[in-house]
């Protein structure tokens, strides 16, 4: 699994630090993580400090991570991302949607 997975319990927060690539070949993983876990938490931080490959299906993911979490009061964060990915979550309009550090 190329997902690791922290649950801060004292704020309720689910932090995954993602792999080198996330793209379809992540889909069950990310899925497991986030909706099979158990937790769901108040809020969810995505980190991509390793993260070089971003295809389409990475943003379903986010977008489906978004509905679990609650839609427009889903509080997710994603960081760490490199400027080129940076670059393509704006385009898609995910700037709008999530939190970008």
């Amino acid at each position: 699994m190329t997902i690791n997975v922290h649950h801060d319990s004292d704020n309720d927060c689910l932090t995954l630090h993602l792999g080198e690539h996330f793209d379809f070949s992540m889909h069950r993983d990310f899925h497991d993580a986030c909706l099979l876990s158990g937790v769901k938490a108040r809020s969810y931080v995505i980190d991509l400090g390793e993260v070089t490959r971003m295809d389409s299906s990475a943003l379903g993911m986010l977008l489906l991570l978004r509905e679990h979490a609650g839609a427009d009061r889903a509080e997710i964060r994603i960081v760490n991302a490199r400027d080129e990915l940076r670059g393509t979550l704006r385009v898609a309009g995910f700037d709008k949607l999530f939190v970008l550090h």
